[in-house]
């Protein structure tokens, strides 16, 4: 399983990692930073771990680490 970690401060809320997730476990969350809403996971057990999402942010705002069992 892994975790998706959102850097609030380089987040800039462009929702490139939303629109590019295959797995469709992002979404926008209520909380904000001056540029508008964090996305957050809505269900990290379905990602898939492809990365995409990471490789889409333009501010490296997104982290997909492994959790320890």
């Amino acid at each position: 399983m892994v975790s998706i970690k959102i850097i609030k401060e380089r987040c800039k809320s462009c929702g490139l990692c939303i629109r590019y997730c295959p797995a469709e476990i992002l979404e926008y969350s209520d909380e904000t930073t001056k540029w508008g809403r964090l996305p957050h996971s809505i269900n990290s057990e379905d990602c898939r771990e492809c990365r995409l999402c990471e490789l889409a942010c333009p501010d490296f705002a997104i982290n997909i680490e492994e959790e320890e069992e």
